[in-house]
């Protein structure tokens, strides 16, 4: 049996700055802002020593405009 490496798509909410953070299937993560087609407007993640991540159900990708 061989198991694939690529990652899944994960929806996640930083507790702390209450922003959405979603990580693709290549493993990058991003902040998504809560605007119009948000997807489009991400931005590479800047980890922070007080951020919270707490992951969410995936059906708020389609929220978030994310096309995978």
């Amino acid at each position: 049996m061989t198991i694939s490496g690529k990652q899944l798509v994960a929806i996640f909410v930083d507790r702390v700055s209450q922003q959405w953070v979603v990580r693709d299937p290549e493993g990058n993560f991003w902040t998504v802002p809560s605007l119009e087609n948000p997807w489009d407007h991400r931005q590479p993640l800047e980890w922070r020593d007080e951020m919270e991540l707490e992951a969410v159900p995936g059906h708020y990708k389609d929220i978030l405009g994310v096309p995978f």
